[in-house]
């Protein structure tokens, strides 16, 4: 198999992970959100830990620790990440799957309006109307939901701010590194929570069998496994086809809410969503046509990228300052 099929593969599978993910959180219940996210950060730590162990890769460690601004903003990052995955088990464990969903179907557009207000990123005239269409698109649902939609808004902005800290963080760190530092800043609050939670005999890991038992568990290789997978994609396929691929998720989300679990999906709400996927069939032609335009320039496989942020931050703009 070639490198470039290889890489497809690669993010083929991990978004596939990504959006089946609906069909692997209600296994972990009874257990909470926040306990499921506790369990995530704690196994997700071993996981990782492991796989630095056989790699014997820890020359980065020392460089980081004495990089006070990285670590900054990868303390911060953490606590993005940490609300923005207990708001998404929150929302597929209590029947909002279609609405989380739509958050990362909106996330690109929301990436995009990050890029103005905090870069200052000049956009063009289709990324200016892919904004317009998905802010419209909230105002539709909002009438249709009878509120905001919070939670696709919560994951969307949790995600794009986390990205934002990741990008300015930059590629020395990569994936396995930068997710056992995000892991291990949250670790002692999850251990504690979790042991919080055994000692009033509130907690799952040890009174509900071994097999909850081991599916709690496997909530750090679920964690980690589609993580390493884009990374490998990333080394070996250029970022506008992880661009194409990385609405496989949202359109699984999407599916299994309204297929699998019954979700309502009212031709209002549909409205909304066709504003959105608009939005996003916008933004998607304006890049590729950006791309086709730059003389000199072939397809080329990316750069090693720490995670997927550097797909939702590879909107091109005109004007894309240091930071």
């Amino acid at each position: 198999m070639g490198d470039d099929r290889r890489g497809t593969a690669y993010g083929v599978a991990c978004y596939l992970i990504w959006g089946l993910f609906p069909l692997f959180w209600p296994l972990l219940e009874p257990a909470g959100a926040v306990e499921i996210l506790a369990h995530r950060v704690v196994w997700s730590l071993v996981f990782v830990l492991g796989v630095l162990a056989v790699q014997r890769n820890w020359s980065w460690l020392r460089p980081l620790l004495s990089d006070r601004a990285s670590l900054t903003r990868l303390g911060l990052a953490a606590v993005l990440i940490a609300g923005n995955w207990c708001l998404y088990i929150w929302g597929v464990n209590n029947n909002h799957v279609v609405e989380t969903s739509l958050g990362y179907f909106i996330m690109p557009v929301v990436t995009v309006l990050v890029g103005v207000l905090v870069l200052q990123e000049r956009l063009r005239r289709l990324q200016w109307a892919a904004i317009g269409l998905g802010a419209f698109a909230v105002v539709v649902l909002a009438v249709d939901y009878g509120r905001p939609p919070w939670i696709a808004l919560g994951l969307a902005l949790s995600f794009s701010a986390y990205a934002l800290l990741k990008k300015q963080v930059g590629p020395r760190v990569g994936a396995v590194q930068s997710m056992t530092v995000e892991t291990a800043l949250l670790f002692l609050p999850a251990l504690a929570w979790l042991l919080l939670l055994e000692v009033g005999n509130d907690g799952q890991l040890g009174h509900s069998g071994v097999g909850p038992a081991l599916l709690l568990a496997s909530a750090g290789v679920a964690t980690a496994v589609p993580l390493l997978f884009f990374a490998a994609a990333a080394r070996r396929v250029p970022l506008s086809v992880l661009g194409m691929l990385q609405y496989l998720s949202p359109v699984l989300q999407f599916l299994v809410g309204v297929l699998l679990y019954d979700e309502p999906m009212p031709a209002s709400r549909l409205v909304g969503f066709g504003l959105v996927w608009a939005a996003l069939a916008l933004l998607t032609f304006d890049g590729l046509r950006s791309h086709g335009r730059r003389p000199g320039r072939t397809a080329r496989p990316a750069r090693p990228s720490p995670d997927p942020t550097a797909m939702a931050l590879a909107t091109p703009g005109r004007r894309r300052p240091t930071v």
